[in-house]
């Protein structure tokens, strides 16, 4: 299998996983369920990170669909490039967790996010995440190591 066989697989394969996942949290009323390490709720985040702009949902919006098309380009512009394959598996992680969110910031108007950790530490406690938010976390961390 090819790098970028594997790349599209691997944004393909973030975005459908989360839509459905999404649409199953979407789907449940339960509260919140503990386990060890995660607690399971929803939460409509109308913001970015720890709800930043949530009073300004359109520039939000406006501003991921600008950091899509951004990364986009730059996972184009890789593809060029002999070698390098952890930028375009980095870049493949960050842009199936970034279309996933702006997915959800343009057509719900909101990001599902679904689980917390289940730690004694109430402020980390508290942040609700989503697998796309892991996903551009490490994916930038590897586009960055892996930057020429």
């Amino acid at each position: 299998m090819g790098i970028i066989f594997v790349c599209i697989l691997l944004i393909t394969g973030i975005f459908v996983g989360e839509f459905r996942i999404k649409n199953r949290i979407e789907q449940k009323e339960n509260g919140p369920r503990d386990t060890k390490l995660i607690i399971i709720r929803k939460y409509h985040n109308r913001g970015a990170v720890l709800n930043w702009g949530q009073n300004h949902p359109h520039l939000v919006a406006a501003v991921s669909v600008i950091f899509c098309l951004i990364a986009f380009i730059c996972f184009l512009f890789s593809l060029g490039q002999k070698g390098n394959h952890l930028l375009r598996v980095g870049l493949s992680l960050l842009l199936g967790g970034a279309f996933s969110n702006t997915y959800d910031r343009l057509k719900r108007k909101y990001v599902v996010d679904y689980f917390s950790f289940n730690v004694k530490w109430k402020p980390l406690r508290r942040i609700v995440f989503n697998l796309s938010d892991f996903c551009i976390m490490a994916g930038a961390l590897l586009a960055a190591i892996a930057a020429p």
